[in-house]
């Protein structure tokens, strides 16, 4: 039986605030959280929506230093507008606040120093690499060297983009700090873990059996966790950017930005209502709901629970409705290359057409798998949906009644077996729709909702009133009544997906009171009620104006492949003969798992047509095992065996790195034998 509750809690994803919000945090967290909370609200129910901004971790102070200003300098200035275009694009939230706040920094700390104080964390010293010069320890992105799997003389501490292989700041040769340029010495340093596996029993029961209702690729990721076994993960870190760690001998270590960020929705919760917050996170009868992309999933669904356990006086999520991601024209979309379609820009843009992206961005949303935004389909969308039918169908009921009634809503008269038959198509609209937003299929939920202008745009059509006029006005009465009986359900039918055209639309027939009881009833407006002037909801988008935005993307590829050319120019010339030294061949993948404690670790057995071969490849961060298993792939078959997480890797797969560091695995055009030559 389900469980009842009195109050539902959203939560969403906070936005890093080193940059704007772009199109696919819109349609993987924000809307359909939007469309949640305002579903709610409209029935009546106890509703909080919680966000706010990320605002501590190392790519902060990254991008700070380049730019020569602090970090609380970045995140002033992309707070205020990420906050400024969510409030313009109608994302309904209670407090929008911020991780930098003083209320965060008190109740992080509190939170830590409780679990602290109760013996929930383990403390271990382990080696770190410190910038003398500097004076400070370094964090793995903070460190460059030369990759000692594939010689790339660029990679990171923490991995090298050049072949994916995932790494440790200790394995790169002659590695040096990124802050000062000199070589960093090893020095030991004390580090505090939440022991994620002391509570993996809990979480196998607690998500496994109790939560096989969750989405396939929630429930499938927490389950290869779990598989995996849960490790201890470090809660601080040594950082002068965030929360102090709050125990003595804490000096220059800060709260990893995975343990703070989440305490952000508590912290906001508390500075919006200091007095009840707690009602919110301990009160059994809440409902809480977290909405993140799925990159987010392991953090929401494992680790903050985790943490929320192991303090003993919060609720846990009640569902993680994560979205796959959304892509742009085709490719991934990617901050560092400015393939995005950023929100601040569209509303600069596309005055005035907030609903129009809802609409599409719900309409494309990546509930069950990825899903791609074209201008294209943008521009077929709102000329043939959002035009053609809901705001034709409005503007033909309006201007009807005014022509026929001089704007007041007729009477209706006795009812033919047609209009009958039209009133059951939308008489189970309101279960319907309400089936699927309780089941946060909302992509599905707007489709119905479109379903009912259809039927209205239908039954004007086949109706014809307007030459009816002629002979029969009380006819007329019925048929425009009707119409904008169902004018007035589709105003709150849509209010949770297009909250500015709902409210538009209100206002042109004089629906002062409405709520979603109301949906699917046929008396909404009484009979002599004013409509206002009709006005057109929606409005034809002209070719030039998606060249315009198709132009902008295709300069922003020019620039990328300008930069990439730049960022990796060519290496010098070697000698043919050093080519011939490579043993490059084609085998085919007969096994493919995930390597345990590596995130970014594969494990392949390789059909070489020599007996078969291991080979451990950095590229789990870009494929699913079971999409690379009875592929053909290329490989270096001669080099020298390397251990890597304790497997032995004999030769490594090739993969194409685009500009974003997206690795893409080459594969023959043709079905070719295993240990082909590759020449």
């Amino acid at each position: 039986m389900e469980k009842k509750f009195k109050r539902t809690l959203v939560t969403t994803a906070l936005p890093y605030a080193n940059g704007p919000v772009h199109i696919g945090h819109l349609a993987g967290v924000y809307v359909p959280a939007d469309i949640y909370a305002r579903y709610l609200r409209l029935k009546g129910e106890e509703v909080l929506m919680i966000g706010g901004s990320d605002e501590h971790g190392v790519p902060i102070t990254i991008k700070a230093r380049k730019e020569g200003v602090t970090p609380q300098d970045i995140v002033d200035r992309y707070h205020t507008i990420i906050k400024d275009s969510f409030a313009e694009f109608g994302i309904s939230f209670d407090i929008y606040s911020r991780t930098s706040s003083k209320i965060h920094y008190e109740t992080a700390s509190d939170f830590f120093r409780k679990l602290y104080d109760k013996g929930e964390f383990i403390e271990k010293v382990s080696q770190q690499y410190y910038d003398e010069e500097a004076q400070q320890f370094l964090a793995d992105r903070y460190i460059t060297g030369t990759c000692p799997h594939c010689r790339n003389e660029r990679a990171y501490g923490d991995q090298c983009e050049a072949c994916g292989t995932s790494l440790n700041a200790t394995d790169l040769i002659d590695p040096k700090s990124a802050i000062s340029g000199s070589k960093p010495v090893l020095r030991d340093t004390k580090h505090w873990y939440l022991p994620l596996d002391k509570w993996e029993p809990y979480l196998r029961q607690w998500i496994l059996e109790e939560h096989k209702e969750w989405r396939p690729n929630v429930y499938g990721q927490c389950k290869s966790w779990i598989d995996m076994g849960l490790q201890p993960r470090a809660v601080s870190r040594d950082l002068d950017w965030g929360v102090p760690v709050p125990v003595e001998g804490a000096d220059g270590k800060v709260l990893y930005v995975w343990f703070d960020a989440p305490i952000g929705y508590i912290s906001n919760t508390k500075e919006l209502l200091p007095e009840s917050w707690e009602k919110w996170w301990k009160d059994p009868e809440t409902k809480m709901i977290h909405f993140i992309g799925k990159d987010n999933i392991v953090f929401h669904c494992i680790v903050f629970p985790a943490m929320l356990k192991a303090e003993g006086s919060y609720n846990l999520p009640e569902n993680v409705p994560a979205n796959e991601f959304l892509n742009l024209e085709g490719d991934k979309i990617s901050t560092s290359r400015n393939w995005a379609v950023w929100l601040h820009e569209y509303l600069r843009d596309f005055p005035g057409k907030q609903d129009v992206l809802r609409y599409v961005l719900t309409a494309n949303a990546p509930e069950t798998k990825d899903n791609d935004f074209t201008w294209r389909d943008f521009q077929a969308r709102n000329n043939n949906e959002l035009v053609a039918i809901l705001g034709n169908f409005i503007n033909r009921s309006v201007v009807l009644t005014y022509k026929y009634f001089d704007g007041k809503v007729p009477a209706a008269g006795e009812l033919t077996d047609y209009d009958r038959e039209t009133l059951a198509e939308f008489a189970n609209v309101k279960a319907t729709v309400e089936n699927l937003l309780d089941n946060y299929r909302f992509r599905d939920a707007q489709k119905e909702a479109m379903n009912l202008a259809r039927i209205g745009n239908k039954y004007l059509a086949d109706t014809e009133p307007w030459k009816l006029a002629k002979t029969d006005m009380e006819r007329v009465a019925t048929i425009l009544n009707l119409a904008l009986q169902i004018s007035a359900n589709l105003a709150i039918a849509f209010e949770p997906f297009l909250p500015f055209s709902a409210a538009k639309l209100r206002t042109m027939l004089g629906m002062n009171e409405f709520c979603w009881e109301q949906l699917g009833r046929t008396d909404l407006l009484a009979e002599g009620t004013q409509l206002a002037t009709a006005e057109l909801l929606f409005e034809k988008i002209e070719d030039a104006t998606i060249e315009a935005q198709l132009q902008k993307l295709e300069d922003t590829k020019k620039a990328n492949q300008l930069a990439e050319h730049k960022a990796n120019p060519i290496r010098e010339n070697i000698e043919f003969d050093d080519f011939m030294k490579l043993d490059i061949r084609v085998g085919k993948v007969l096994e493919c798992t995930k390597v345990p404690k590596a995130d970014k670790l594969l494990q392949f057995r390789i059909d070489d047509g020599l007996g078969g071969r291991t080979i451990v490849s950095g590229i789990a961060k870009h494929y699913a095992p079971e999409d690379l298993v009875g592929k053909n792939v290329c490989f270096i078959a001669n080099l020298a065996p390397r251990k890597l997480r304790g497997i032995e890797s004999q030769g490594m797969i090739l993969s194409a790195e685009d500009a974003d560091g997206r690795l893409v695995v080459i594969t023959p055009a043709d079905e070719v034998k295993p240990g082909s030559e590759v020449k």
